[in-house]
Protein backbone atom coordinates (compact mmCIF):
# COMPACT_ATOMS: atom_id res chain seq x y z
CA UNK A 1 0.00 0.00 0.00
CA UNK A 2 1.35 3.29 -1.20
CA UNK A 3 0.10 6.76 1.09
CA UNK A 4 -0.25 9.77 -1.27
CA UNK A 5 1.77 11.69 1.43
CA UNK A 6 5.28 13.87 0.26
CA UNK A 7 8.20 15.43 1.85
CA UNK A 8 9.58 18.75 1.52
CA UNK A 9 13.20 18.38 2.22
CA UNK A 10 13.57 22.31 1.90
CA UNK A 11 10.75 22.77 5.44
CA UNK A 12 11.84 23.62 8.54
CA UNK A 13 9.61 21.46 9.69
CA UNK A 14 10.46 17.77 11.10
CA UNK A 15 9.95 14.70 8.53
CA UNK A 16 8.03 13.07 11.23
CA UNK A 17 5.02 16.13 11.82
CA UNK A 18 5.02 16.13 8.06
CA UNK A 19 3.87 12.78 7.90
CA UNK A 20 2.06 12.96 10.90
CA UNK A 21 -0.12 15.90 9.64
CA UNK A 22 -0.15 14.31 6.06
CA UNK A 23 -1.68 10.89 7.63
CA UNK A 24 -4.00 12.59 10.00
CA UNK A 25 -5.64 15.11 7.05
CA UNK A 26 -6.04 11.59 5.50
CA UNK A 27 -7.78 9.57 8.10
CA UNK A 28 -9.72 13.51 8.76
CA UNK A 29 -10.71 13.87 4.80
CA UNK A 30 -12.03 10.04 5.43
CA UNK A 31 -9.59 8.89 2.81
CA UNK A 32 -8.36 6.62 5.07
CA UNK A 33 -11.35 3.96 6.63
CA UNK A 34 -11.27 3.42 10.41
CA UNK A 35 -10.07 -0.17 10.08
CA UNK A 36 -7.83 0.55 7.26
CA UNK A 37 -3.98 -1.15 7.46
CA UNK A 38 -0.85 1.67 7.08
CA UNK A 39 1.96 0.40 5.00
CA UNK A 40 4.92 -0.72 7.65
CA UNK A 41 7.45 1.46 9.24
CA UNK A 42 10.19 -0.01 6.80
CA UNK A 43 8.39 -0.05 4.02
CA UNK A 44 6.91 3.66 4.42
CA UNK A 45 10.42 4.93 5.50
CA UNK A 46 11.49 3.12 1.94
CA UNK A 47 8.67 5.20 0.13
CA UNK A 48 9.41 8.43 1.58
CA UNK A 49 13.31 7.72 1.73
CA UNK A 50 13.51 8.58 5.18
CA UNK A 51 14.45 6.36 8.16
CA UNK A 52 12.22 4.08 9.60
CA UNK A 53 12.63 5.35 13.44
CA UNK A 54 10.98 8.36 12.04
CA UNK A 55 8.09 6.61 10.91
CA UNK A 56 7.94 4.90 14.01
CA UNK A 57 7.97 8.18 16.10
CA UNK A 58 4.97 9.35 13.31
CA UNK A 59 3.11 6.30 14.29
CA UNK A 60 3.57 6.57 18.13
CA UNK A 61 1.97 10.36 17.52
CA UNK A 62 -0.58 9.28 15.51
CA UNK A 63 -1.74 6.78 17.97
CA UNK A 64 -1.73 8.93 21.23
CA UNK A 65 -3.88 10.96 19.69
CA UNK A 66 -6.24 8.23 19.00
CA UNK A 67 -5.71 8.15 15.28
CA UNK A 68 -4.53 4.66 14.66
CA UNK A 69 -3.88 1.65 16.96
CA UNK A 70 -0.59 -0.49 16.57
CA UNK A 71 -0.73 -4.00 17.04
CA UNK A 72 2.20 -6.84 16.77
CA UNK A 73 1.66 -9.15 13.85
CA UNK A 74 -1.33 -7.18 12.73
CA UNK A 75 0.24 -3.63 12.22
CA UNK A 76 -1.18 -0.13 12.53
CA UNK A 77 -4.82 0.47 11.59
CA UNK A 78 -6.82 3.15 11.27
CA UNK A 79 -8.98 3.79 14.16
CA UNK A 80 -11.10 6.90 13.56
CA UNK A 81 -13.05 7.88 16.07
CA UNK A 82 -16.77 8.96 15.63
CA UNK A 83 -15.99 12.50 15.77
CA UNK A 84 -13.52 12.28 12.82
CA UNK A 85 -15.49 9.69 10.40
CA UNK A 86 -18.75 12.69 10.95
CA UNK A 87 -16.18 15.51 9.86
CA UNK A 88 -15.37 13.19 6.60
CA UNK A 89 -19.25 13.56 5.89
CA UNK A 90 -19.06 17.38 6.55
CA UNK A 91 -16.25 18.12 4.64
CA UNK A 92 -17.60 15.98 1.68
CA UNK A 93 -20.77 18.03 1.81
CA UNK A 94 -18.67 21.27 2.41
CA UNK A 95 -16.48 20.45 -1.07
CA UNK A 96 -19.63 19.53 -2.42
CA UNK A 97 -21.34 22.89 -1.91
CA UNK A 98 -18.19 24.89 -3.01
CA UNK A 99 -18.33 22.97 -6.17
CA UNK A 100 -21.97 23.87 -7.14
CA UNK A 101 -21.59 27.51 -6.11
CA UNK A 102 -18.73 27.54 -8.16
CA UNK A 103 -20.90 25.72 -11.01
CA UNK A 104 -23.27 28.91 -10.11
CA UNK A 105 -21.01 31.56 -10.78
CA UNK A 106 -20.58 32.75 -7.20
CA UNK A 107 -17.00 34.36 -6.43
CA UNK A 108 -15.31 33.28 -2.40
CA UNK A 109 -16.37 36.00 -0.75
CA UNK A 110 -19.82 35.35 -2.39
CA UNK A 111 -19.39 31.63 -0.64
CA UNK A 112 -17.96 33.05 2.50
CA UNK A 113 -21.14 35.29 2.92
CA UNK A 114 -23.01 32.29 2.23
CA UNK A 115 -21.72 30.15 4.81
CA UNK A 116 -21.50 33.09 7.57
CA UNK A 117 -24.95 33.40 6.99
CA UNK A 118 -25.88 29.80 7.32
CA UNK A 119 -24.24 29.98 10.46
CA UNK A 120 -26.28 32.54 11.80
CA UNK A 121 -29.18 31.01 10.62
CA UNK A 122 -27.91 27.72 12.51
CA UNK A 123 -26.38 29.14 15.78
CA UNK A 124 -28.23 28.28 18.87
CA UNK A 125 -27.86 28.71 22.81
CA UNK A 126 -26.98 25.19 24.73
CA UNK A 127 -30.21 24.53 25.40
CA UNK A 128 -31.88 25.56 21.97
CA UNK A 129 -33.18 22.36 19.43
CA UNK A 130 -31.12 21.78 16.33
CA UNK A 131 -32.80 23.46 13.55
CA UNK A 132 -33.91 26.66 15.43
CA UNK A 133 -32.19 29.75 15.81
CA UNK A 134 -31.13 31.35 19.39
CA UNK A 135 -30.93 34.54 17.58
CA UNK A 136 -33.54 37.26 18.14
CA UNK A 137 -36.13 37.93 15.32
CA UNK A 138 -36.45 40.75 13.43
CA UNK A 139 -38.74 43.29 15.26
CA UNK A 140 -41.92 43.44 12.95
CA UNK A 141 -42.07 46.67 10.68
CA UNK A 142 -44.61 49.30 11.72
CA UNK A 143 -44.88 51.92 8.89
Amino acid sequence: MSLAITIDLTSTTPHYEQVRSQIAALITAGELTDGQRLPTVRALANDLGIAPGTIARTYRDLEAAGLVTTRRRIGTLVTAPPAMLDRAAVTEAAQRFVTIARDHNLTDVEIRDLVSAAILNSARSPTQPRGTSALPSAPEHVG
